[in-house]
Formats: structure tokens, sequence, C-alpha cells
């Protein structure tokens, strides 16, 4: 667990969880995982406006928080594979809900 969750620890429920999510793509990439594994390339295309190293960073704080497992496999060229653990699976009601929130606001405000 990375040292800023362990401080929200300290702090609030409300601050853990967006100590653990809130970050640029981490809830739009549990998004993407809840439909299942996928590879790195694979996730950039679903998140095309996310840098390389953005991604990469949000990937490993996800994993290091115990949200994302990564899956190396020892083969050429190297495969790896990414899947939410049984933590992150129980993300998918409030990511759902915040998907419906998110679609439902920018309709009621589109220009």
């Amino acid at each position: 667990m990375r040292l800023p969750v362990e401080r929200a620890m300290e702090v609030c429920p409300v601050e853990v969880a967006v100590s653990v999510l809130g970050g640029t793509w981490k809830l739009t990439l549990v998004k993407h995982l809840l439909a299942g594994t996928r590879r790195f390339n694979e996730l950039g295309r679903l998140v095309p406006l996310a840098n390389t190293k953005t991604l990469t960073r949000q990937l490993r704080e996800l994993e290091e928080d115990g949200i994302v497992r990564r899956t190396s496999y020892p083969e050429v060229p190297p495969r790896v594979e990414y899947s939410l653990t049984e933590s992150g699976r129980s993300l998918e009601p409030i990511v759902r809900a915040m998907d419906s929130w998110g679609a439902e606001f920018a309709e009621r405000y589109k220009r």
C-alpha cells in the first residue's frame, strides 16, 4: 500500500477512497477492466487521451494498492495483462453509478 493511502487512513474513509482512486484515469481504467482482462496497449486505445507515462503510473499505483493485478508472461515479445483483484471488482457498483451519473450530467449540460 502506498504511503498516501496509509496517511489517508488516519483521516477518514472518504480520504482513503480518494487516495486510492483519485488520479488521472484511474476510475476509467477500472471501468474498462470490469469488462475483463486487458493488455497495456488495449487500455491505451480505450483511454486515448492518456499518455503512456501516465497510464503506466496509474496502473502501477492501482496495482500497489491492490485494485489491479498485473500478470507478466515470459514470452518473446513480452506479454503483460491487467485484471481487477477481488477488491477492484468490489468497485463495480460505485463505478457503474458514477458512469451513469456522468452520462446524465453531460447530457444535461451539452451545448
